[in-house]
């Protein structure tokens, strides 16, 4: 493409000759006033705001649609073409709302921001406002058509940007108005995708308040998913590649941020999924079940080559304790930053959590083994069978150490008379000896206090190794475990006990049972201790069983012969600030994951690695760049008309049969067909488009040479 010289304002200036008058002045900070004009649409011309005077040519030229020419000498401030700006922002304030403080778009409109640097022609003309009532009815969108200058915007990135067509131009009472091309932008077909608010110069459609985070910066805001994934993964773009049916490619850009993307695919608390701005018409997309079967789909691993190449060796050794989640995460990246990683292990399998403290029949333990070889292979040393005892002594031989050993220890209430008998365990021992093949005895009855995710993970255990199976817990409902996981306990056979809380443990040297009684209320002391605020009456009994297990949290099992600073609950913390975080009281040595967070999810876990390892990094003189691109994608801004798309279901996966499932640790699901994963990654409203297009800009965001506006 050639470039041009012309002159503007009597400045000399070079442009692309396929470029309009407009852009070239804007391209060179000289600003010529524009609405209907926008950088993703095409050029209209039908405000009349950017007319311009052209040497040799009579009368003005718009100059949004006037293409740049060899030697063409532009005038943006001549007289006709100021008063001619002066008369159109007249004329849309004839209809336009009069009260801009009140407007919620105020000091951020672009129509306000014009009418200052035009200013007006002292005309005094008769006021014409839109009888349009503001429309409320959808759940993303306000619209306040009102407020409308019929720019023209919102009705072309529709069509043009995006072809959907939800929004025309049609007569109402006589006068020209933008309307939905439908009774709702249901039945319009509308995609949601919010172009039309981007493009919108005044506000008459706006998102709806809450739709958004208001504490984040709106290009990461705008995406909600990936904003509220703790890795930031990026969502939106690995569910178009799935709709595409390129599984390898989604999961390159899923290990662009976790090391992990089958086992969050089958564990993760998908928090990306309470952001999905599509619950606002039906559900959220089912994003952690398309992780999976991207994962379980994908064929020639094209990532691989990228993923596990390391930078130029830095001679630094790194000491990771423990080989769950965080600590590789951090590992991996380490190690890809040069530097020489050695993980210690304490169990017979690294892993950490995923391994060994969850069931089987939830993330298997081979699958993880697999994505944990994919670290091994990029030079990551693991030693199993390793404990640590102290981190301090371990510094001495390397240059910097990660403590991530997690919360490897089960608590129990030992205020609980009864508690010491040898009968009653911690969720993690019941949990860690099914995966680990360890012998616990747990007689036909297991009776399981708490009412989290973990005490229906040991109720699903239990009743695949053939007992029966009480959840015993304060909340109604066991309203702190997930439904999903509740639900399918229950439905395979355990009994859940609800609102109960307990006096103790019955036995003689052996347990015999739980006595309970029913509440109505309860709260927890400064020591997070459950206090029964309102108990029933009488409601005393005792449930029978042959053990009792506490799924009741779990602690770091560290002591202050670990060599470095703790609190009272035996997590490391910081001199400095303290409180827990990723530096301790040694020098060099770190903490990341669950040590310091209590127990999360896996997540939480792999973010926590993330940022140590960058942390860590700068510590060893690198920069703590770990951000990683492995593979080229650009999303299609034209999306096109899907009819009935807000009304598409969720799509769910279909659980084995209990009676079935029960029998056996495999799977409980078999995950998304491909019609299902095809059809639910079609649900995506695609968020991230919206920052493709241009940001609205303002008259003093362009500053002429000279320092001139």
């Amino acid at each position: 493409m050639a470039n041009v010289n012309l002159i503007i304002d009597g400045r000399k200036i070079s442009a692309d000759e396929n470029q309009t008058v407009l852009e070239a002045a804007l391209k060179n900070g000289i600003y010529i006033p524009h609405l209907c004009y926008h950088e993703n649409l095409k050029p209209n011309g039908g405000c009349r705001l950017c007319v311009v005077k052209q040497e040799g040519v009579d009368g003005v030229i718009t100059s949004c649609s006037v293409k740049v020419k060899e030697g063409m000498v532009i005038n943006t401030k001549d007289e006709l073409a100021e008063n001619i700006r002066k008369l159109t922002c007249d004329f849309m304030f004839k209809t336009h709302p009069s009260e801009c403080s009140g407007c919620p778009k105020y000091g951020k409109c672009q129509l306000a921001s014009i009418s200052q640097y035009v200013g007006d022609t002292g005309r005094n003309l008769r006021e014409l406002k839109i009888r349009a009532a503001g429309d409320e009815t959808n759940p993303l969108m306000l619209h306040e058509m009102y407020r409308c200058i019929l720019c023209g915007r919102c009705v072309r990135v529709c069509n043009e940007l995006r072809g959907v067509g939800a929004l025309k131009f049609a007569k109402v009472d006589g006068r020209m108005r933008v309307v939905i091309d439908g009774n709702s932008l249901k039945e319009a077909d509308c995609r949601f995708c919010g172009a039309c608010v981007e493009v919108c110069p005044t506000g008459s459609i706006r998102d709806k308040v809450g739709v958004f985070r208001e504490d984040l910066p709106k290009e990461v805001a705008q995406i909600p998913c990936q904003a509220e994934c703790p890795a930031h993964i990026d969502i939106p773009a690995y569910l178009r590649a799935v709709k595409e049916g390129d599984c390898d490619k989604a999961i390159a850009i899923i290990r662009e941020k976790v090391p992990f993307p089958h086992a969050l695919g089958l564990v993760c608390n998908n928090r990306c999924e309470d952001g999905c701005k599509r619950k606002g018409l039906n559900s959220p997309v089912s994003i952690r079940n398309l992780k999976r079967y991207a994962a379980e789909h994908e064929e020639n691993k094209f990532w691989k080559e990228t993923y596990i190449k390391t930078a130029e060796r830095t001679g630094k050794k790194v000491a990771v304790i423990g080989a769950g989640a965080c600590g590789l995460t951090a590992a991996y990246y380490l190690n890809k930053k040069g530097h020489d990683v050695v993980v210690m292990e304490s169990k017979k399998i690294p892993g950490g959590h995923m391994t060994s403290g969850m069931p089987e029949y939830r993330i298997p333990t081979q699958a993880v083994l697999d994505e944990i070889k994919v670290i091994e292979e990029s030079g990551v040393r693991i030693i199993c069978n390793h404990p640590i005892s102290n981190a301090a002594e371990l510094k001495k031989d390397y240059d910097a150490v990660l403590v991530a050993i997690g919360t490897s220890v089960g608590k129990k209430l030992d205020y609980l008379p009864g508690s010491n008998l040898p009968q009653v365990y911690s969720a993690l021992e019941v949990l860690q000896a099914q995966r680990l093949g360890m012998d616990i005895e747990l007689g036909d009855t297991v009776n399981i206090i708490g009412g989290g995710n973990v005490a229906f993970d040991v109720a699903g255990t239990a009743l695949r190794m053939g007992k029966k199976v009480n959840v015993i817990c304060l909340e109604k409902d066991a309203s702190q475990a997930s439904e999903e996981e509740r639900d399918a306990a229950l439905a395979e056979g355990a009994v859940l006990y609800d609102s109960h809380s307990n006096e103790e443990i019955v036995g003689d040297g052996n347990v015999t049972g739980l006595k309970v009684h029913k509440i109505t209320n309860f709260y927890f002391d400064s020591e997070t201790r459950a206090l029964v605020e309102e108990a029933v009456p009488d409601s005393t009994y005792v449930i029978l069983c042959d053990s009792i297990v506490f799924a009741a949290g779990q602690v770091t099992g560290l002591t202050e012969t670990f060599g470095i600073e703790l609190n009272k609950f035996g997590y490391p913390i910081n001199p400095e600030t303290g409180k827990s975080g990723y530096k301790t009281s040694v020098e060099g040595i770190f903490s990341a994951g669950d040590v310091i967070t209590g127990t999360k999810f896996l997540i939480d876990a792999i973010a926590g690695g993330r940022e140590v390892a960058s942390l860590m990094d700068q510590y060893l003189g690198g920069d703590g760049a770990i951000e990683e691109t492995l593979t080229e994608r650009e999303a299609e801004p034209y999306i096109g008309k899907v009819e009935g798309f807000a009304d598409i279901e969720r799509n769910e996966m279909a659980l084995r049969e209990a009676a079935t499932r029960v029998c056996d640790f495999d799977l409980i699901s078999s995950g998304f067909t491909c019609e299902q994963a095809l059809c639910e990654s079609g649900r995506c409203l695609q968020c991230d488009l919206r920052n493709q297009i241009a940001p609205q800009k303002f008259w003093n965001d362009f500053v002429s040479e000279g320092g001139e506006q």
